[in-house]
Order: structure tokens, then sequence, then C-alpha cells
């Protein structure tokens, strides 16, 4: 499992955050990843940026995704009329994913790892890309 042991929803913000930044990019913060259970979009809200005001502990068995939409420019976003398709104001690059987790006695376990692969980390290479 992933070694990453959060006792608060919230502190997954502040590790996206401390990741992608040392990366030199930034993290939209209007859209947030969700917990899982008989509602698929239920509590708690995973916020992707630091110093959120999320609510909420992290217990063995909860499920959740983490979504970020991380840009090489702005944090800030514009919703297309579709109402649907969001960009960077700034027009800068920005890649967005979805990966679901369960909170195990010994960190994370990644639920969406693709077949054949560890579930402690995603694993990407060049033969992989689609476009």
């Amino acid at each position: 499992p992933l070694q990453v042991l959060l006792k608060a929803t919230r502190e997954l913000g502040d590790e996206i955050s401390r990741v992608t930044q040392a990366a030199g990019c930034s993290v939209v913060t209007t859209y947030c990843g969700h917990g899982i259970g008989q509602l698929f979009h239920t509590v708690p809200n995973v916020p992707h940026y630091a110093k959120n005001k999320a609510k909420g502990s992290m217990e063995v068995g909860h499920i959740f995704t983490i979504e970020p939409m991380i840009n090489i420019g702005t944090y800030k976003d514009v919703l297309w009329p579709d109402n649907w398709t969001a960009v960077t104001k700034d027009g800068s690059r920005s890649s967005q994913f979805e990966h679901t987790m369960v909170v195990t006695e010994t960190g994370c376990e990644l639920l969406t790892a693709r077949v054949g692969e560890p579930k402690d980390k995603m694993v990407w290479s060049q033969e992989k890309f689609q476009r």
C-alpha cells in the first residue's frame, strides 16, 4: 500500500500541493475528489490544494477519489459554455486524472491501478500513452 499515512482529509490537499509546487505547477481549486459509498459522489470532499478547510478523518475502509487538475500556469479555471469542459484561465497546459483509493491499515491502496501494475503507485511510460 501507499505509505502515505494521513489522518485528516484536508492533508491530501497539502500533499498534492507540495508535489505539484515542487514541479513548478499549480492545482485548480474549483474541483475536488470525493468519497465513494452507497452514493457515488459522497462525503468527504477531498480538496487538492493546501490550507483547505475540509473536515473529516481518514479511517481504514474509507474509499475516496483524488482527481486534481494540474497546470503549468495559473490555478484559475474557466468553464466552457457546455458546462463540462474546464480549461485554465491563461490557456496553459493542464492535465486531469482520477484515481480511487481505499484506506488500509498501512496506508492507501490504489484501486484503479492498471492490471498487472503496482497498487502503490501509478507507472507512466511512453508505450502506454494514448492520444
